[in-house]
């Protein structure tokens, strides 16, 4: 059965997102459509790219997943499909597939150019319905990506934050503030395991130090604690509170943690870095042709 998710900023009360349901059922009614999330901040490409990097690779190959966070829609902005990891992706060339294609180990992209794979009356301010919809119900129906539109080598890509590492730790940010105020960032939950070692990191967000804890529960009601998330990132939260109200802090906030052996810094600096950069890359990006569906 073919699989559909969808992710878009549109909330559920104006009848957006079934419009969008409406011509994936038409189009390919066997498949499975699932709601990832349609709460996402109005226009939040960068919110958009991190949630999308929770869960694009765990669905099975052949998934489609359509993202519409799309403030330049109407413009000179492309629509776009990709097959990264034998997965798709259909979204505007906005940046907001800047993680996937940071992490994929292969990918391509097209430009949805094809009068076929679309909607023969097309809005200039729903590209949701009119273009990415129909564009991933081909795919979903095994319609090759090639035959959606002409290649594009140059899809728009954010400058992701990288942690800076000195000699007796790394500083960081935060990047993303989910619905309980928990501020993750981008370091890697690995420089918190120090603690075990007895080596005692300290963790500093914006000047204000922070306990290391195991869980939520390692500290007491309305304290703050350092932990590893479900990423495998470091994350400051507030226990039975959110941390982003407790200290004002929010996405760009700076993390550092500090009294690191150097030793330890430079065997996680390695490791951060090899997890940064995808299979058979020199750096951050690849991209390699995978085979064709048929």
């Amino acid at each position: 059965m073919p699989r559909i998710t969808l992710l878009t900023d549109f909330g559920t009360r104006d009848g957006y997102v079934g419009a969008m349901k409406g011509v994936l059922a038409s189009l390919s009614p066997d498949a499975q459509v699932e709601d990832m999330t349609h709460d996402l901040s109005a226009g939040g490409v960068t919110e958009a790219g991190f949630v999308l990097a929770r869960y694009w690779s765990r669905y099975p190959e052949g998934t489609v997943h359509i993202v519409v966070v799309d403030p330049g829609v109407g413009t000179r902005r492309r629509p776009l499909a990709v097959e990264a990891d034998r997965r798709f992706l259909v979204a505007p060339d906005n940046g907001v597939l800047s993680r996937v294609l940071e992490e994929a180990g292969a990918w391509r992209a097209v430009e949805l150019t094809e009068e076929e794979y679309l909607l023969p009356r097309r809005s200039r301010t729903f590209h949701g319905r009119d273009v990415f919809a129909p564009a991933a119900a081909h795919l979903s129906l095994g319609v090759a990506i090639s035959r959606l539109g002409r290649t594009v080598s140059d899809p728009v890509r954010h400058s992701l934050p990288h942690p800076e590492w000195a000699r007796d730790g790394v500083v960081g940010a935060v990047v993303y503030v989910d619905r309980f105020g928990n501020l993750s960032t981008n370091l890697p939950g690995a420089v918190l395991e120090a603690v075990k070692r007895g080596e005692g990191p300290t963790v500093e967000l914006e000047n204000r130090s922070i306990p290391v804890g195991h869980t939520y529960g390692s500290v007491r009601p309305g304290r703050l604690v350092a932990l590893v998330n479900s990423d495998g990132r470091v994350e400051v939260a507030l226990r039975d509170g959110s941390a982003r109200k407790h200290t004002g802090e929010g996405v760009g906030a700076r993390v550092r943690i500090s009294g690191l052996r150097p030793t330890t810094v430079d065997r996680l600096r390695r490791a951060d870095q090899a997890s940064s950069s995808p299979p058979g890359a020199s750096g951050s990006t690849i991209r390699r042709r995978s085979p064709e569906r048929p």
